[in-house]
């Protein structure tokens, strides 16, 4: 039975729809899925499904949140491989010194057109690090993720997508955690 990983997107986030990481493991149990795990309290849920209609599953997903919680969350889903890849692909995993608490990954829920690749490489980030690869964004916070001057509001609206961010050691553990289900 195959593995994903779903992030939820702007739970918990500032005392805003909040969701208990126990309710949220009940309700993915709930829609059948199985050996349901929760990380963190910001909406990671790694689980086991014989779904394989990816947007079919998002879409349960999220009408389920809808439902029991009252607001709608967009959802992304990947699988170990997908994270894999994104570890594999990070360009600021040969840099000397790189603090991996200011490296974020942004998750989109699609692949963005060519031409939004290249809208997105020419926004000026400084003195944030912005890499588009596949459907994710790697951004280097230079000076800390407290106060950036990087709007992901405008990257989004420039792809015409929403995505949701991960710190890179919450990535790093997501892929642990789907590895030991599989």
């Amino acid at each position: 039975m195959p593995v994903l990983i779903s992030l939820l997107r702007g739970v918990n986030v500032g005392g805003h729809r909040k969701v208990k990481m126990d309710d949220l493991r009940a309700l993915y149990e709930s829609l059948g899925f199985e050996d349901v795990q929760t990380y963190i309290n910001s909406g990671n849920v790694i689980f086991k499904t014989s779904g394989r209609d990816m947007a079919r599953l998002r879409k349960r997903i999220e009408d389920a949140i809808e439902s029991a919680c009252g607001f709608r969350s967009d959802v992304v889903l990947r699988t170990p491989a997908d994270l894999q890849g994104v570890i594999a692909r990070n360009p600021f995993a040969a840099r000397p010194g790189m603090d991996a608490s200011r490296l974020a990954i942004h998750f989109l829920g699609a692949d963005p057109s060519g031409a939004a690749r290249e809208q997105v490489r020419a926004i000026d980030a400084a003195p944030e690090e912005l890499h588009i690869e596949g459907r994710e964004l790697y951004i280097y916070y230079t000076n800390g993720m407290a106060r950036p001057k990087l709007s992901l509001a405008l990257v989004e609206k420039t792809l015409k997508m929403s995505g949701t961010s991960r710190n890179w050691n919450t990535v790093r553990k997501l892929l642990e955690m789907a590895e030991k289900l599989t």
